[in-house]
């Protein structure tokens, strides 16, 4: 077999039609047809149900599709490595999370562009999740992103924690009160924006030594019925799992697409949220922003990168990060790529 047998069986997979997918490789039909038909018979496999409309992977093919993305996947990462290894940008291309935007992240590209004035840099809005495919793919060299994530490609340090706000309409009766509690909190709607959960292990493991909710309740847009939940089920939607660190369940919640959205139906008064504390400027007119008692209610800031290929402006990111750190006052411990 070889890779344009695989990218053809990949494509009608996907398109699940060999018009479509003969449309998207740039091949004929036939010549798509022959690809397919030499990569079954090379395999003695049958791997697409070739009687049925629209067309379907058979059992085996749906095994080997499964298996074969990953590995088609890794070498478009490899191949990609490779070629930045082999000539490096000059840019540095930084993915971010919306939040990060409205923190330190102007500062410290100012003084990142101050004291390294040859370094071109282009930044782009994106979500962490998102960031990981970016980041194989060279879209990006470097991601500013909330989660940890669970990468064997990739390689992340923690720049810092962020306190969480709360953020109420001005005319909440709780809009004045400058030390919030979430229990306190409980019985409004929660709107959540977050759109990247937390991986089962973190949920679980940071769950361990705290009181969990027996009970938490689970949003359907715009749905003020609350459904239970099982202890034994991990609460991985962040403002949901701080919440449940102690006990508590939120009264009924809404979904969003995004911040600014949550922010807006705050606003509105819809409901409250909670948000780091860099977004606290945001709407002022309509929003009263709040800090809250609880110390651990923090929201990480994650700087991630390839394992095997670090953009050789980097350092001199992270120097202005921690310089812009050091001129705030910020408590970091200082770390590096590696």
């Amino acid at each position: 077999m070889d890779l344009k047998q695989l990218n053809a069986f990949i494509a009608v997979a996907d398109l699940r039609s060999f018009s479509a997918a003969a449309t998207q490789t740039g091949l004929s039909q036939p010549s798509l047809s022959r690809l397919l038909k030499q990569l079954e018979t090379d395999m003695g496999v049958e791997l697409i149900d070739r009687y049925h409309r629209p067309l379907n992977l058979t059992e085996a093919g749906a095994f080997f599709y499964d298996k074969i993305s990953t590995v088609l996947t890794e070498i478009d990462t490899v191949t990609s490595m490779t070629q930045r290894l082999s000539a490096p940008s000059s840019i540095l291309n930084i993915g971010f999370v919306p939040s990060v935007l409205y923190g330190l992240l102007p500062e410290i590209i100012a003084e990142l562009k101050q004291s390294s004035p040859d370094i071109e840099v282009t930044l782009k809005d994106i979500s962490s999740y998102q960031q990981m495919d970016a980041l194989k793919s060279g879209e990006i060299d470097i991601g500013f992103g909330r989660f940890a994530h669970q990468d064997p490609w990739i390689q992340q340090i923690l720049l810092r924690h962020e306190r969480y706000v709360v953020a109420l309409p001005k005319s909440h009766p709780l809009a004045q009160v400058r030390e919030q509690r979430l229990i306190d909190l409980a019985n409004n709607r929660l709107i959540l924006y977050h759109q990247t959960h937390l991986p089962i292990s973190t949920a679980i493991s940071k769950s361990k030594n705290t009181k969990l909710a027996a009970h938490a309740a689970i949003n359907t847009k715009d749905r003020s019925t609350r459904a239970q939940t099982s202890l034994s089920e991990p609460i991985t939607e962040p403002l949901l799992h701080l919440f449940a660190q102690y006990g508590i369940s939120p009264f009924t919640t809404t979904t969003v697409s995004d911040l600014q959205v949550a922010l807006g139906l705050v606003a509105a008064g819809e409901g409250i949220t909670l948000v780091p504390a860099s977004l606290q400027t945001v709407r002022t007119e309509q929003i009263s922003y709040q800090r809250l008692v609880h110390e651990n209610v923090t929201s990480p800031v994650y700087l991630h990168t390839l394992k095997d290929f670090v953009h050789p402006k980097i350092p001199a990111l992270l120097t202005a990060i921690y310089h812009v750190y050091e001129q705030r006052g910020i408590t970091y411990r200082r770390q590096q790529f590696t």
